[in-house]
């Protein structure tokens, strides 16, 4: 059964203002990561696998989400498989960064961190694999469930890129102890 038209093309202007904006906070990140690798935070791959890393996967899900929802797939049932194995994979991935945080070195995360890195990408991630079992018999709901997800991995995602710039630049200034007073020119 090809899937309704009209159902898809309704989300169209949606998934293409949430692809474009993962993709391009992709992006950012990738530049951000590459501006504070020279500052040398107190931190290593285990913080970087499980704060940094998750973020641009929450922004690529988001994008591949949309690129999923905007392709002209012939059956509804491909389309809910496809989302599927993107909510599956994304429940291992969270369990996998869950570990990574539990084991980190030089953090510890907080309960903020456990909410924003683990507890919210783990209900994005189940209320896609949810919504995509539900699909082919209960469209619109499913659909309005996966737009309120994709969305949220993109808040999850500027969330904790905003938070490790942050927390890197707060603990650059902690390095640098208290500032020097002014001098006047001569």
């Amino acid at each position: 059964m090809p899937p309704d038209g009209s159902l898809f093309s309704a989300w169209e202007s949606f998934y293409v203002i949430v692809g474009s904006s993962a993709g391009a906070l992709t992006g950012l990140q990738f530049v951000v990561i590459a501006l504070v690798a020279d500052v040398g935070p107190k931190g290593g791959v285990r913080e970087v696998n499980a704060f940094g890393t998750p973020t641009v996967v929450h922004f690529c899900a988001a994008l591949l989400v949309s690129a999923i929802l905007s392709a002209p797939w012939q059956r509804l049932t491909s389309v809910g498989v496809m989302l599927a194995v993107c909510g599956g994979v994304g429940i291992v991935y969270t369990l996998i960064v869950t570990n990574r945080a539990r084991h980190a070195t030089f953090y510890r995360p907080v309960f903020e961190d456990w909410l924003w890195h683990v507890i919210l990408p783990l209900l994005v991630y189940a209320d896609l694999l949810f919504s995509a079992l539900v699909l082919q018999g209960r469209p619109g709901p499913a659909l309005f469930a996966i737009g309120g997800g994709v969305l949220m991995l993109l808040f999850v995602g500027i969330h904790n890129a905003w938070d490790t710039v942050t927390y890197i630049a707060l603990q650059r200034d902690d390095e640098r102890g208290p500032q020097e007073e002014k001098r006047p020119s001569p």
